[in-house]
C-alpha cells in the first residue's frame, strides 16, 4: 500500500513539472496525460506521461499522390490500349485501380495511426506499425535513458514546429527514433526532467 501511494504522489509530481499539452482527438500527434490512451503492454499502475504520432505535415505527400491518382483514369480515355477497350472492360479497369489508390491510401493512413510513441512514468515505449499482421513494441525503462538529442532542420520542420527526437539507451535496443514529432523541443525537456526526477527518486530511496 506504501509502494502504491508513492508511486501516485511521483505521477502527481510529473503532472505538476510536464503540465497538459494537446488534445485528446482519435487523430491527435501530441497529448500529454492523455485521458482515453492505453496500450497492450501497459502495467495496472502505469500512467501515460506523453503520447506522439509524427506531426501529421508527414502525410501531404502520399495525399497529394492519392489525389493525382484519382483523377488518373480521366486522363486513361485519351490513350491506348485503354481507350480501344469496350466500355464494360474500361469499368473494371478503373474500379480495379481505385481499388489500388484505395488501399494504397489505407495502408499510408495506417502506418502514420498506428506508429505511436509513449511515454510513460516507468518506461518509453515505441510502437512501430508494419502492416496489419505485424508490428513490433521496444520499451526501455527511463533509468536506462542515457542521452537525449533533438535534430529539426530545415525551414519547413521549423515553420510547422516538428523535429525528431533521438534517445540513446542501455536497453536491449540502444536508440529510439521518435521521427518527425510535434514540438520535439517539448519533448526532449519532459524527457530530461523525468530522467531528473527518476535519479531524485533514487537520492530518496524511493522505488516505484
Amino acid at each position: 500500500m506504501v509502494e502504491h501511494v508513492k508511486e501516485r504522489l511521483s505521477v502527481k509530481k510529473l503532472r505538476e513539472v510536464v503540465g497538459r499539452h494537446g488534445s485528446d482527438s482519435l487523430l491527435t500527434s501530441y497529448v500529454s496525460f492523455p485521458n482515453k490512451i492505453c496500450f497492450e503492454t501497459q502495467d495496472d499502475d502505469e500512467e501515460v506521461i506523453l503520447f506522439l504520432r509524427q506531426h501529421p505535415i508527414v502525410n501531404l505527400p502520399w495525399i497529394i499522390t492519392t489525389i493525382l491518382m484519382l483523377t488518373l483514369p480521366s486522363v486513361f480515355v485519351f490513350f491506348p490500349p485503354y481507350a480501344n477497350l469496350p466500355a464494360n472492360f474500361q469499368f473494371v479497369v478503373t474500379l480495379g485501380w481505385y481499388m489500388f489508390v484505395f488501399g494504397f491510401a489505407l495502408a499510408k493512413f495506417m502506418g502514420w495511426f498506428f506508429n505511436i510513441y509513449i511515454l510513460t512514468d516507468e518506461r518509453v515505449v515505441d510502437v512501430d506499425f508494419q502492416n496489419i499482421f505485424f508490428r513490433k513494441i521496444s520499451t526501455a525503462k527511463i533509468e536506462e535513458i542515457q542521452d537525449v538529442n533533438i535534430q529539426s532542420s530545415g525551414s519547413f520542420e521549423t515553420f510547422f514546429g516538428y523535429g525528431s527526437v533521438f534517445i540513446q539507451t542501455a536497453a536491449e535496443v540502444s536508440q529510439f527514433e521518435f521521427m518527425y514529432v510535434p514540438n520535439p523541443d517539448r519533448v526532449g525537456k519532459i524527457i530530461n526532467q523525468m530522467i531528473d526526477l527518476e535519479e531524485q527518486e533514487k537520492i530518496e530511496g524511493r522505488v516505484k
